[in-house]
């Protein structure tokens, strides 16, 4: 079961993270651009777990076809829609995993046992930076204001920090060595402590914005080294005890 969640959580990143472009983000409306995207997910699902035909695939690209249009067509452009969207999804592999777990046993990639780690790695290090920038963004959205330090600063700096201070909590979770999570973060409050300083405004929004990608890169990090516990070792990633 939980190599092919893991083969099917990889691909899931890799449809909506990797593979979904902002051109098909902008265009989601358009029906084709939808059943697009979709096939993108059985594509992907089916590279993952080695599987030419498989009906449960068929039926998560339907799924998955299905969660987008409620949210696209619902109008649920925010925080809260995306993150129901993709605990929807999360749901869907689930019960794809729960109902049918011979997927991977059965697939192409079955010998290779070092796969289904390496892929849950891979997803994690997505959904930590880049699914945490969108997630942060969106949060952000409505805390924006006209004198907020992003604004004098380059062009996607905050955005490249965020992605860069996730990967490097993810790496140092993954590796063991949390402690390091305080050093990152008495390093950015030293950086930021010029610019913020005395500036109310610009001290909450640095703040808010910096907890909850902390707290996201965290909760994705644990998340993977539990499901690691569940699935063949891998040397470089050490076992939580």
């Amino acid at each position: 079961m939980f190599e092919t969640f893991a083969a099917l959580l990889f691909a899931h990143v890799l449809a909506d993270f990797v593979l979904q472009t902002r051109w098909m983000v902008a265009r989601k409306r358009q029906v084709g651009v939808l059943l697009l995207h979709a096939v993108l997910v059985l594509l992907t699902a089916q590279l993952s777990l080695g599987h030419v035909t498989a009906w449960p695939l068929l039926a998560l690209a339907a799924a998955h076809l299905i969660i987008d249009a409620v949210k696209t067509y619902g109008g649920f452009n925010g925080l809260t829609g995306f993150l129901c969207d993709q605990l929807a999804h999360l749901a869907t592999l689930v019960l794809v995993a729960t109902l049918v777990p011979g997927l991977w046993a059965s697939g192409f990639w079955a010998t290779q046992p070092l796969l289904p780690p390496l892929m849950s790695i891979m997803a994690g290090a997505v959904l930590a930076t880049r699914a945490g920038g969108f997630a942060t963004a969106l949060l952000m959205r409505d805390h924006e204001v006209s004198d907020t330090p992003e604004d004098e600063g380059l062009p996607g700096g905050g955005a490249t920090i965020g992605l860069l201070e996730r990967g490097l909590i993810y790496l140092l979770v993954l590796i063991g060595e949390t402690g390091g999570i305080g050093f990152l973060v008495a390093a950015k409050s030293i950086l930021r402590f010029g610019t913020v300083s005395g500036d109310r405004k610009a001290t909450e929004y640095v703040i808010i914005g910096t907890l909850f990608s902390f707290g996201w890169a965290l909760i994705i990090a644990i998340a993977v080294q539990n499901l690691l516990i569940h699935l063949p070792p891998l040397e470089i990633v050490p076992k939580p005890t």
